[in-house]
């Protein structure tokens, strides 16, 4: 079953939404429903894979910031 819903939105992402659907051959009704589905799946299987979760705890509460991820990166790659 099919229930109408209403939202209130900016009028430019309205509109920037609108594009969106033309573009993809879809209704604004159909992006805003593969949306919400997207959604519900991740609502649906929390569970992290095997490899995501071996790395939790890896840094062993170390003080690692933003700029010490910049600077490895530079000298990585620079």
């Amino acid at each position: 079953m099919q229930s109408k819903l209403t939202l209130r939105l900016d009028d430019s992402l309205i509109n920037q939404a609108k594009i969106f659907a033309e573009q993809h051959d879809k209704s604004l009704s159909q992006v805003v429903s593969d949306y919400f589905e997207l959604l519900t799946k991740g609502i649906e299987s929390p569970e992290a894979p095997a490899i995501t979760k071996s790395l939790i705890g890896v840094l062993g509460g170390a003080d690692v910031t933003l700029d010490d991820y910049k600077r490895h990166l530079e000298e990585k790659y620079l």
